[in-house]
């Protein structure tokens, strides 16, 4: 086959690929359909109890803001908040302590200390479940599974509690705004938003006869009731994506699900170059393919056909190779623009949307390498995936 003939294939290939994602792909890319903060907060007669878990691992950077706004939460109902030190040798159990003496919180924000690290057990959700055995005994309707570095707004909890009762909701998710201050931040977190749409369309996601189930772990609320049908958070222990494997087993469940986005509650964790970014996405990259080398192979084509393909071949000289490929890089591009504009970047970003694949890539493959090694998800000085070469 010639070098033209297979242009001119692959750059038509590229073109269907993104005629389907455009059109036929649970509109993922069209962000204020999931977008939270335009919908108003209807009013509930009896507002249920709810209790807050957060573990924290060397927080120390953040856990004082975070206390201090979940002890600030407008919530006409009874509220309650655990903060789980997962081991922390920074001295987060004391400011978080201080936080909530500072915000005259005491009462309702009680810190705990996570037991030894149970073989099996990831380190964040064996924290996580220590504090549902301790907030269980208050009984609360919800518990609210948030991150130690997510600062939320006053009224994220009554917000997320009034959409799951109104429509019925077992487990409803929240993806915070990341930060987008830096170069390599403003290059890489809205494709890390869009790539994770695309994975976990938020249409698929609510729709009961699609078994797509997507979570952002950084703001969960469950009811207690559908956390212990599934066999509470040890039916996830071992999970490394841990929100999106709770959203699976509560769908699976027969329980409903929902995702939206929000900028009111924000990440305060910041990538200040490459190299974070990078092992953030090689934490959980193998994991998303389920160990599998051939999935990897697959997944790098895949990404080099959709996001690569279009920009080498708009530069061929024939127009039956450049005219489909320019078609294909502008759909992409304008899939891609609301993402940008839901962080409030220029519009100039949306055609580097392939240098972000590129990396993406790269921090994949890491991935893979880093699990061959042993060295698999690795989260605050813990390698949690060792390998497994009967996956």
């Amino acid at each position: 086959m010639s070098f033209p003939l297979l242009a001119e294939i692959l750059a038509l290939l590229s073109l269907i690929v993104w005629f389907v994602l455009a059109f036929l792909w649970g509109s993922f890319w069209r962000v204020w359909d999931a977008d939270a903060d335009r919908t108003d907060t209807p009013s509930l007669k009896d507002w249920p109890r709810v209790a807050a878990v957060i573990p924290a691992r060397n927080e120390a950077a953040s856990i004082a803001a975070v206390v201090a706004a979940m002890a600030n939460q407008d919530y006409p109902g009874e509220f309650s908040v655990i903060v789980v030190d997962d081991h922390s040798d920074d001295g987060t159990r004391d400011l978080a302590r201080t936080a909530a003496m500072r915000s005259g919180a005491s009462d309702r924000v009680r810190i705990i200390s996570a037991p030894a690290l149970a073989s099996g057990w990831t380190g964040k959700l064996w924290a996580l479940n220590s504090g549902v055995a301790a907030a269980v005994s208050s009984l609360p309707q919800f518990l609210w599974f948030t991150d130690a570095d997510v600062v939320h707004a006053r009224d994220a909890l009554r917000r997320l509690v009034a959409r799951a009762e109104r429509e019925a909701v077992d487990l409803a998710s929240l993806m915070v705004l990341l930060k987008s201050s830096t170069f390599a931040e403003r290059l890489l977190i809205p494709p890390f938003l869009y790539f994770f749409l695309m994975l976990y369309p938020p249409d698929w996601t609510a729709d009961p006869r699609s078994t797509t189930a997507g979570a952002a772990g950084g703001s969960i609320l469950i009811r207690r009731a559908a956390l212990e049908r599934v066999g509470g958070v040890a039916i996830i222990r071992g999970e490394i994506i841990d929100d999106c494997s709770l959203a699976r087993v509560v769908k699976r469940s027969g329980g409903k699900i929902w995702m939206g986005l929000t900028r009111r509650s924000v990440s305060l964790r910041s990538y200040a170059g490459f190299s974070e970014i990078r092992d953030m996405i090689a934490r959980t990259a193998f994991t998303q393919l389920g160990y599998s080398a051939l999935r990897l192979v697959g997944t790098i084509f895949g990404l080099a056909l959709a996001f690569l393909a279009p920009v080498f071949f708009t530069f061929a000289s024939q127009a039956r190779i450049w005219l489909p490929a320019l078609l294909a890089w502008c759909l992409m591009t304008a899939s891609f623009l609301p993402t940008v504009v839901f962080y409030r970047l220029s519009p100039l970003w949306a055609p580097f949307l392939p240098v972000s694949a590129l990396f993406y890539s790269y921090g994949t493959v890491l991935s893979a390498v880093r699990y061959w090694m042993g060295r698999g998800g690795q989260w605050k000085g813990r390698a949690q995936v060792a390998n497994r070469r009967d996956i």
